[in-house]
């Protein structure tokens, strides 16, 4: 649907984020929340949970149990309503997500100077950096991002993988492949949960499919009323798998017209559907808009794995989901990776415009 995002030459700010940070300075105006943006900052429900999904009784084998079939409803109606959830049972060792952790605070502890050796080219997505700014109206995240593209292998580029900490590359890798098993056995429940062919979602993807990772940083900010880590978005993907800080909350997802705070339960995955996942499901599932809000005092990590269909591999709604009660909702499109992060930050909607 688009290209690579054009970056806008804007003037640069007199301060860095990590700078502003340290010294408890006031935010500019460019990173102020819009007046029409998905507001109140309070606005949110902890009394209803974020529900959690067990993924062992979702493979194959287990769902012709009682335990399966019961699960595999579960997951249908989560992710009818939220379009989101805590996954449980994924068979990565609370050690290991704990190394993920690991490698990333080293990294971006490390001195500015090293950290830069791994920038984004100004014109690129993937490296060390903030995010292209690509409107002179476009309101900045307060936090810092380490984009890398795991898959295909062959367009890795490794140069933008850190050396240091030592362990990252091997880390990542390892990360990356278990996050993919996880992917796959999603894929395939979903698709069982509508009665369709185990993979009319995955088979969508094509041979070459995309998978690419973000180490997110967010350093304290001194006006959490005001700025946010993340501004309102939906995700690009088929399905984000989030870990998330092992101590301090951020996320925040919102339905039913309000904001819902995601808990932190320390060795669960946080999954959330992406757009296109949304277009493939013919809108049966949702794709939600999420932000991560900012805090006073502390900072907190994170680790996002996100696939995506080779760029430029048309998807759309599988045809066993349309019929006369449900047509038809959204057209056929491709490239929809770069077209929806041009919507993120500008502000528009991105599934309003794939919409028949």
């Amino acid at each position: 649907m688009a290209g690579s995002p054009v970056a806008t030459v804007v003037a640069p700010l007199a301060q860095s984020v990590q700078e502003m940070s340290v010294n408890g300075n006031e935010p500019p105006p460019q990173y102020f929340l819009k007046e029409n943006s998905i507001q109140p900052m309070d606005s949110f429900l902890p009394s209803d949970p974020i529900p959690i999904i067990d993924i062992s009784l979702l493979s194959s084998s287990s769902l012709s149990s009682k335990g399966g079939e019961e699960e595999l409803q579960k997951l249908k109606s989560t992710l009818t309503s939220w379009g989101c959830f805590q996954a449980v049972g994924h068979g990565l060792s609370s050690s290991f997500l704990d190394k993920v952790r690991e490698v990333g605070k080293q990294f971006f502890a490390l001195p500015v100077e090293e950290k830069e050796k791994y920038s984004r080219a100004t014109d690129g997505i993937e490296g060390y950096g903030n995010d292209p700014v690509l409107s002179e109206n476009q309101v900045l995240d307060w936090s810092y991002r380490l984009f890398l593209r795991l898959q295909p292998v062959d367009q890795r580029k490794l140069r933008l993988w850190p050396e240091n900490p030592t362990e990252f590359r091997e880390v990542l890798d390892e990360y990356g492949t278990k996050v993919k098993i996880i992917m796959d056995v999603l894929f395939k429940a979903m698709a069982k949960s509508l009665n369709l062919e185990e993979n009319s979602f995955s088979s969508q993807f094509g041979e070459r499919a995309v998978m690419q990772t973000r180490f997110n940083f967010y350093l304290s900010c001194p006006r959490p009323d005001l700025v946010l880590g993340v501004k309102p978005h939906s995700d690009r993907s088929g399905i984000t798998v989030l870990l998330q800080d092992k101590e301090v909350e951020g996320l925040q997802i919102f339905k039913d017209d309000k904001w819902f705070k995601v808990p932190v339960i320390p060795h669960a995955l946080v999954v959330n559907l992406g757009d296109q996942m949304q277009i493939m499901s013919n809108g049966i599932f949702k794709s939600p808009i999420h932000r991560v809000v900012t805090n006073s005092e502390r900072m907190r990590i994170s680790v996002a794995m996100f696939n995506e269909p080779e760029p430029e591999k048309e998807i759309g709604p599988v045809e066993g989901l349309i019929d006369e009660k449900r047509p038809r909702l959204y057209r056929d499109v491709k490239n929809y990776a770069s077209f929806n992060f041009e919507c993120f930050q500008k502000g528009v909607i991105p599934l309003e415009s794939a919409k028949i």
